[in-house]
C-alpha cells in the first residue's frame, strides 16, 4: 500500500477520532509559536516575494480578522495585497459563503482584474474550498491550514462548539458536500500531526495533478503564524499563475518540514 492509500485509509470514519487530550493541552504552545513568529521578522526577506496578486485570508471558527493579522502582515511584507474577510467572527454558518463571501471574492476579482488566492485557517479553509467551487473563474489557488475537509465530522475537539455557534449539525450531508472532493484549482493542505483540535488525517488531500499536502510541526492554533507555515505559504503564492508545481523546500529549509505520514 503506497503512502497516499495509507492516508486515505487513515481518514475512514471507523479509524479516526478527535485528537488526544494531551495534544489538545499542547495547543497552549500556540503562544510561544507567536513569539517565534515575532523573532523571525528579521528573516522574512528570505521568503519568496510574489507578483503582488490579491490574497483573501479566512479565519477559523470563533475567530475574526484579528487572528489572521500576523499572516496578512507577513504577506503584505512579501508584496501581496492581503485582505481579511471583513465579516466579523466566523460562526461556521455555511450560508456565509452563499451570501457575503462570494460577493466579496467577485468584487476583488473585478477590482484587480486578477484571480485571487484563498487562504483558509481551519473552518476558514472549508469556506475557501466552497468558494473555489462556486466561483472557480475568480480563484488562483486554495491553501488550507489545519482544515478538516474529509473524514468524520466529529473527529475534532470543536464539533460541539461548531454546532452551538452555527446552528448546523456536524456532518450534515448538505453542508459537507460543499467542501469535499477535488477542486478545479491548485490546492495545498498544510497540516500537523501535532494538531490538538482536528484529526490531521482529515486534513489530507487525495492525490491529484494539482493537489498536495505539506506537513509541519505547528499546533492548530499556531498555524497562522508558525514560521514553517509562513515559508510554505510564501513559496506557494510565489508560483507564476498557471504554472503550479508541488512544494519542494530547499535543503536548507527541509528541517522545518517532517516527512508525511
Amino acid at each position: 500500500m503506497n503512502r497516499a492509500q495509507t492516508l486515505s485509509m487513515a481518514a475512514r470514519p471507523d479509524t479516526v477520532g478527535p485528537p488526544s487530550k494531551a495534544l489538545w493541552a499542547r495547543e497552549a504552545l500556540a503562544w510561544p509559536e507567536l513569539g517565534a513568529f515575532i523573532a523571525t521578522v528579521p528573516w522574512w526577506g528570505l521568503a519568496q516575494r510574489g507578483d503582488g496578486h490579491p490574497v483573501l485570508v479566512l479565519p477559523g471558527l470563533v475567530q475574526s480578522d484579528l487572528s489572521t493579522r500576523p499572516l496578512r502582515s507577513f504577506l503584505k511584507a512579501r508584496g501581496y495585497d492581503a485582505r481579511g474577510w471583513g465579516l466579523g467572527r466566523n460562526t461556521g454558518r455555511s450560508g456565509l459563503v452563499d451570501e457575503a463571501l462570494v460577493q466579496r471574492l467577485r468584487t476583488l476579482h473585478e477590482q484587480h482584474g486578477r484571480k485571487i488566492s484563498l487562504i483558509g485557517w481551519s473552518m476558514g479553509g472549508l469556506f475557501a474550498r466552497d468558494l473555489a467551487r462556486r466561483a472557480p473563474e475568480a480563484v488562483r489557488q486554495v491553501i488550507t491550514l489545519g482544515s478538516p475537509f474529509t473524514g468524520p465530522a466529529k473527529a475534532s475537539n470543536a464539533w460541539r462548539l461548531y454546532e452551538l455557534l452555527s446552528g448546523e449539525r456536524a456532518g450534515d450531508p448538505d453542508v459537507v458536500k460543499r467542501f469535499r472532493g477535488a477542486l478545479g484549482v491548485p490546492t495545498t493542505s498544510i497540516y500537523s500531526r501535532r494538531d490538538g483540535i482536528v484529526a490531521w488525517q482529515c486534513c489530507v488531500n487525495e492525490p491529484g495533478p494539482q493537489t498536495e499536502n505539506i506537513a509541519v510541526t505547528s499546533t492548530h492554533c499556531g498555524m497562522g503564524h508558525h514560521p514553517a507555515v509562513l515559508y510554505a505559504v510564501a513559496d506557494r503564492l510565489a508560483q507564476p499563475e498557471g504554472r503550479w508545481t508541488p512544494f519542494a523546500p530547499p535543503n536548507a529549509a527541509r528541517w522545518m518540514f517532517p516527512a508525511q505520514a
